[in-house]
């Protein structure tokens, strides 16, 4: 079997043939967080592409079948704050509008870059309650991607787990309790059965596959073309318009699941901002459109689980759990540029009940974006 099959048979079955992009598989992890998974909403359109970055992300976790709902909690779990990065204890909440202003502006600086693919390098880290062992595994995948400036070529993707490993010094030493073991059960919410990580690293797996009807690359509210990206209007209020335009008022899995507009608006800009190919003035209006909305904050001192300082712009979503989650966009703003994205409890609840305040049970950190003329050898 191939690489590309091999991800391919690792995706969990519920999810279908059709792959999902990071930000959506942000929204699956948090519903996963507070309540079993809903059906999902019938593809409009297109089928999602299969190895842009943003979907190359969970072709990384599906390798080692993590992707589907990873989560950090579920009863019995005691509530430690996992590493590598909890909420910051002494961060200052200042005006969203000022800091992203100014970030918009750093943005529209950078340069815009050339090449025949678009390159992306992540990791994401999630964490999963140890079976019956009282103690929480923080799984991490690398992911790197390439999708074609030009159309009707292929998308190229690969995935490597970079091994679990407990989350904290506490953890470490229940895990040591428990044996050390190389091979660890953890439990995920909505699923019967366990699944098994492994703390050891494992082998690469790169793979390819042509862009779904010969064009499309990216998900932004809908499937969208190279050429709709790179004609994104540079205006904050036309960029916004754009994107309303595919916002039936539900999020972006299931019609049963009511979304407010900022929330929405907010999710999908976080990947327009963070991997997506778009100019630099359009990621400037991103976040002058983000700063124009009253629901999000900008919170400074943000260290991303890759240990880089930062700001995140922050909006919190309420879990039909009764619980509290606060997504974060977090950026460098001396640049402008994205650094990555996590999903942080501020009020437990729910499936998160067990997680203290603070806990960062999800994020991804982006490594590197922008234009190349490589790719890799099949």
């Amino acid at each position: 079997m191939n690489p590309i099959d091999e991800l391919r048979a690792a995706r969990p079955a519920h999810l279908g043939d059709a792959p999902v992009d990071t930000r959506t598989r942000t929204r699956e992890l948090s519903n996963a967080m507070s309540k079993p998974r809903s059906a999902r909403l019938p593809r409009r359109g297109a089928a999602r592409p299969l190895w842009s970055f943003g979907l190359v992300g969970a072709a990384a976790v599906t390798a080692v079948a993590v992707v589907a709902v990873a989560v950090s909690g579920s009863g019995g779990t005691p509530p430690r704050a996992p590493e590598p990065a909890p909420a910051s204890t002494s961060t200052v909440r200042l005006s969203a509008r000022d800091i992203l202003l100014a970030a918009a502006e750093k943005a529209d600086r950078q340069p815009a870059g050339t090449g025949a693919y678009w390159h992306t390098v992540s990791v994401r880290r999630t964490l999963f309650p140890a079976v019956g062992a009282g103690y929480l595994v923080m799984d991490r995948q690398r992911s790197e991607g390439w999708t074609p400036r030009a159309t009707g070529g292929d998308q190229w993707g690969s995935a490597k787990p970079l091994g679990a490993r407990p989350a904290t010094a506490a953890d470490e030493q229940a895990w040591k309790r428990a044996g050390s073991p190389a091979e660890i059960q953890v439990s995920v919410p909505g699923k019967s059965r366990p699944m098994t990580l492994s703390t050891t690293p494992g082998r690469t797996q790169t793979g390819h596959s042509p862009l779904t009807d010969g064009d499309k690359v990216f998900w932004l509210g809908r499937n969208v073309t190279m050429k709709d990206l790179l004609g994104l209007p540079s205006d904050s209020a036309e960029l916004k318009a754009w994107l309303l335009r595919s916002y039936d008022g539900h999020d972006t899995e299931s019609a049963d699941e009511p979304m407010p507009a900022d929330m929405w608006l907010f999710d999908v800009s976080v990947g327009l901002i963070t991997d997506m190919p778009v100019t630099p003035q359009v990621r400037g209006a991103a976040f002058r459109m983000l700063a124009g909305l009253d629901t999000v904050d900008v919170i400074e001192g943000v260290t991303d689980a890759e240990g880089r300082q930062g700001s995140a712009v922050a909006i919190e979503e309420h879990t039909k759990g009764s619980g509290v989650v606060e997504r974060r966009l977090i950026f460098d703003q001396a640049t402008g540029r994205a650094l990555g994205n996590e999903s942080v409890v501020v009020k437990p609840g729910g499936r998160q009940t067990a997680l203290p305040a603070g806990t960062v049970w999800s994020s991804q950190a982006v490594l590197e974006a922008g234009w190349t003329d490589h790719k890799p050898s099949s």
